[in-house]
């Protein structure tokens, strides 16, 4: 009982040290409208899927449009970073991202598709790193831990665009006019928060910070991110295609399987600050590889929604505190860089986020897609089995 109200202690008291710091709770937000417009997008894929006539494979084919530009664009983010800063980064790629989103959401042909997609893709890899780096800075300046938090509040805007997008699905609102009111929403804070943003010391990042050839531990942290990543993309780009075409649930039903994933990864990442001293980060790597497979085991096994739903929300703790955990390790690995271990680390974890969709569709095509749920959860059997090698450092 006294080991519980200490972590109930711990718990509350992290959650204040972030929300009554301005500038922790401005990043934050920052976290919080990436995922709010992703999640947008993410709820009316079914919708473009069926305007346009994709199979599976197709859809999969043109979701590698979004790591095509995370890929052309990650070799510049630490220059463009470097130019702009973190704060101007962030706002500017925030602004472009939002625009970006309503040419895949409104596509009337594959290329449009296409394009939009890869734009995205450029928008979101600069996003990624500037408030990574921006946490970072927060907290060498301050001297707190906020990254779970942070990673928290992504998770919070994935919760809030999926509950909009079920009743903007439920009430026939047209995803264009859906995916421009939450544009609005998103740059009117981009907006507010920016002063904010230009107030947070910045550290210089090293010379040598793009990008470093991964040694071995940053090669079995890359792996492990990698899997935790695919388990993120996997909830969402095709929860919601599993949901109303495996199981025929209607749109809305179908766009709570986001939902039911952020809200449990939210919750794990508000009180990870708390609870990953306690546990141990890499026990927490192992369990939570175990918790995510066992959720996808459990949605193929069981087949209504209901056991889907659980099965997604599992998913969500399991990988709750994956990527706040490796993006810190990335940090501190000895003779890298630290700028260069984070951006290393970025780059492959978002491909694993962004490719893993389309590998997923790949595999639905030919074999259905209660196979490609299996395929992650294979891949995170295997990242529970490698955290228990990995250095955390």
């Amino acid at each position: 009982m006294n080991s519980s109200v200490q972590l109930v202690h711990s718990f509350t008291r992290h959650l204040s040290v972030f929300f009554s710091d301005v500038q922790a709770r401005a990043v934050g937000l920052v976290f919080a409208t990436e995922s709010l417009v992703f999640g947008s997008w993410v709820a009316h894929i079914p919708h473009v899927k069926d305007t346009l006539q994709l199979s599976d494979a197709q859809l999969g084919m043109t979701l590698f449009a979004m790591p095509a530009g995370l890929i052309t664009m990650n070799p510049l983010t630490a220059w463009v970073v470097g130019k702009l800063g973190q704060a101007n980064a962030c706002f500017w790629a925030a602004m472009a991202l939002c625009l970006s989103l309503l040419i895949p959401v409104t596509a009337t042909n594959i290329p449009m598709l296409i394009i939009g997609l890869y734009m995205v893709g450029l928008c979101s890899a600069l996003l990624n790193v500037a408030m990574n780096t921006l946490a970072t800075d927060v907290e060498k300046a301050k001297r707190i831990v906020i990254m779970s938090s942070c990673h928290g509040m992504w998770s919070v805007g994935g919760i809030v665009s999926s509950l909009v997008a079920g009743i903007a699905i439920a009430s026939h609102v047209p995803p264009g006019l859906h995916v421009a009111g939450i544009s609005v929403v998103v740059l009117a804070i981009t907006v507010l928060v920016r002063p904010i943003l230009l107030s947070v010391p910045v550290v210089p990042p090293e010379k040598s910070a793009s990008f470093v050839k991964p040694n071995l531990d940053l090669l079995l942290m890359i792996f492990i991110g990698l899997a935790v990543a695919m388990g993120e993309g996997l909830a969402f780009d095709w929860s919601a295609v599993y949901l109303r075409d495996s199981l025929k649930t209607s749109g809305q039903i179908a766009a709570l399987g986001f939902g039911a994933f952020s809200l449990t990864m939210t919750l794990g990442r508000f009180m990870g600050d708390a609870i990953i001293p306690r546990i141990g980060a890499k026990r927490w790597l192992v369990l939570g590889g175990l918790i995510g497979a066992a959720g996808l085991v459990l949605a193929v096994a069981i087949p209504t929604p209901a056991v889907a739903l659980l099965g997604f929300a599992m998913l969500g703790a399991g990988s709750s505190l994956g990527a706040p955990i490796l993006y810190s390790a990335a940090l501190r690995i000895p003779n890298i860089p630290p700028a260069a271990g984070l951006a290393t680390f970025a780059t492959f974890s978002f491909v694993g986020f962004l490719a893993g969709p389309p590998i997923i569709g790949f595999i639905a095509e030919g074999f259905g897609l209660n196979w490609g749920l299996l395929f992650v959860a294979f891949m995170l059997l295997g990242s529970a089995l490698v955290s228990r090698f990995v250095k955390l450092f």
